[in-house]
């Protein structure tokens, strides 16, 4: 809605625009001299002259709590109720158990002589042991350090050392990786060690190696082993601790991809992820009711650790995990048969589970909210999910971990083109600009680097002030490397990364306009537009595209569907057909394998 007033002393139009739902407001003015506050409705609203400038207010205030006494509040509210399942064993857990052995792991961690402020690795997929990890360090006091279920030895090894884990609690294998071997590459001193007595040379912090399981391995304990360890003193510490520790502690360390050099470990707090969390509980409407939440998207990722495991300790959602690793028909069942309300996941989940063989065969009515997020949400399969999956009121949202990670979310009352063509509003409490290459403030509409600051920046990166300030400045404005477009209600696109914007012979092309085009192709399952390297033009456009199955395509049939529909400029140069993108464990897109792999493939070289 919009709201407009005219200043009589200065013939100029300031507008206000609102989100009546969320009680956001935003203003800002055509050629006014300086910054101006207005108040409407109670509310205290500024708009800012030198560009456009956008903030939230609301009615819904920060929580100043940290996570172990919110999980012991919702505990208290729904003990009876389940709070996990996961699917693969029929593990179960109510609020009223979970929050037990929580505890119990937690005087474990006491036990093991661990301080407040010691990091604890946890390594492994989706498993109960995962959630009790999270939870029982923050309940102790210590630093939980999210280690990406796929790292190897080297990514392993750098982790540890970089934050200076005291302790490691690790699945025995995934997939193809044999954990406890690697460990010992890392740490040859395990096998002849006592446990929790290690001692070596590569990792001089780490002393102790939990490993899932009842299995013995040679210098660790087994988790059931430290469930048992707590005696009633190290409970009472554990009790003691809720009141001595601070929200603005930090409780978590979360690693960025290092697809352009070693991970960067960003820093959050109780009140980063404990406030991102209760902000996206409530654009989902989990204040209001009760919703079961099929999450397929990994822990250790923001996405599943405070979207989907914090939405348990926060609000008393049912969190309902398919697979220790995300699997479409799984998800699909285990939807139907728990009767899920919600469902999360990148849009390459939810391609695989829209395009699965058996997708018919599963009822989903039962849905009708969810997050899509994680990478660009093409408009074609939004449409598909709200349609097909049931889920009218599902949201994107946008964010990176070192905002904890959400900065922007959709609503569930917004319109379909609302829905697949933004990212939504930003957050309440978050502040926003859109910075050209001049550094100025851009003008609405205009595009430039998305920047944001709020109760979700993280305190930094762990050990490492000087990519901290890269991207954080004195003023604590974040830099998020999106190219973004704001229009006058708040709401964001984004358009591009800086470091993945084409210039072609000096013009700007951005990826993500030519990706939603080939998306409408009824032949095109998904497509992933880059650019590689021309010694004319600078760059050239290339596309990766997924056919639906059964479908056949040729080169020229793409660049005939273009013509006259997109500029030429934009009309893919090189065209690969595939069966798979490179992808994270997260399911993002690893646009930086490709470029590498068609500038091998097709011997390019850089103009000049």
């Amino acid at each position: 809605m919009v709201w407009e007033d005219v200043d009589d002393n200065s013939a100029q139009k300031r507008y206000i625009y609102g989100h009546s739902e969320a009680q956001t407001f935003s203003m800002f003015s055509l050629g006014a001299d300086e910054a101006v506050p207005y108040v409407f409705n109670k509310q205290k609203v500024e708009f800012n002259a030198v560009g456009y400038y956008y903030h939230s207010l609301t009615t819904t205030p920060l929580q100043g709590i940290t996570i172990g006494q919110k999980l012991q509040q919702t505990v208290q509210k729904f003990p009876d109720r389940e709070m996990l399942v996961f699917k693969m064993g029929n593990v179960r857990r109510t609020f009223e158990q979970f929050f037990e052995e929580c505890d119990r792991l937690a005087a474990g961690f006491v036990a093991l002589g661990l301080k407040k402020g010691d990091r604890v690795g946890m390594w492994g997929p989706n498993t109960l042991e995962w959630v009790l990890t999270q939870f029982a360090t923050a309940r102790a006091g210590l630093i939980l350090v999210n280690i990406n279920p796929a790292y190897q030895t080297h990514e392993l090894e750098f982790a540890l050392r970089k934050v200076g884990c005291r302790a490691i609690v690790s699945a025995t294998a995934f997939k193809t990786q044999d954990y406890y071997k690697m460990l010992h590459q890392i740490c040859p001193e395990m096998e002849s060690c006592k446990p929790g007595e290690l001692k070596t040379r590569n990792l001089p912090m780490l002393e102790t190696v939990i490993m899932l399981g009842e299995e013995k391995f040679p210098g660790t304990f087994s988790f059931p082993d430290v469930m048992a360890m707590g005696d009633h003193a190290h409970r009472r510490t554990v009790l003691e601790m809720q009141d001595k520790l601070q929200f603005d502690d930090p409780i978590n360390i979360q690693f960025t991809s290092g697809t352009t050099g070693n991970p960067k470990g960003a820093t959050l707090t109780h009140h980063n992820i404990l406030n991102n969390q209760w902000f996206i509980g409530h654009r989902l409407g989990f204040h209001e009711k009760h919703h079961k939440i099929c999450m397929p998207v990994p822990l250790y990722h923001c996405f599943g650790m405070v979207g989907g495991a914090l939405a348990a300790g926060v609000f008393g959602t049912t969190l309902v995990t398919a697979s220790p690793s995300f699997q479409p028909e799984p998800c699909l069942q285990a939807i139907q048969e728990e009767s899920c309300t919600a469902v999360y996941g990148t849009p390459t989940m939810f391609i695989d589970m829209l395009h699965h063989s058996n997708f018919d065969k599963y009822d989903l009515t039962s849905l009708n909210t969810g997050i899509m997020a994680g990478s660009p949400c093409p408009i074609e399969i939004m449409k598909q999910v709200v349609s097909k999956m049931h889920c009218p009121e599902v949201c994107i949202a946008y964010g990176t971990t070192e905002n904890s990670p959400v900065t922007f979310m959709g609503y569930m009352a917004d319109s379909l083109e609302r829905k697949v063509g933004t990212i939504g509003q930003p957050f309440p409490h978050v502040e926003v600009k859109i910075v050209g290459t001049d550094g100025r403030v851009t003008p609405v509409n205009e595009p430039g680097e998305l920047c944001t600051r709020g109760p979700g920046t993280m305190l930094g990166y762990w050990d490492d002030p000087e990519k901290t300030a890269e991207v954080i400045g004195p003023d604590r404005w974040y830099m998020t490397g999106d190219i973004a477009v704001l229009d006058e209600e708040g709401y964001g696109q984004i358009v591009g990364r800086i470091k993945d914007m084409i210039i072609r012979g000096g013009e700007n092309i951005y990826p993500r306009e030519i990706e939603e085009f080939l998306y409408t192709h009824p032949k095109i399952e998904d497509v992933q537009v880059i650019g590689v390297p021309d010694e004319r033009m600078g760059e050239e456009v290339c596309a990766w595209i997924k056919l639906r199955e059964g479908e056949n395509m040729e080169e020229e049939e793409v660049r005939a569907f273009c013509k006259g529909q997109i500029a030429h400029f934009k009309i893919p140069r090189y065209i690969r057909f595939v069966r798979e993108f490179p992808l994270t464990v997260t399911g993002k897109v690893m646009k930086f394998k490709m470029r590498e792999q068609m500038t091998k493939d097709l011997d390019l070289h850089m103009w000049g």
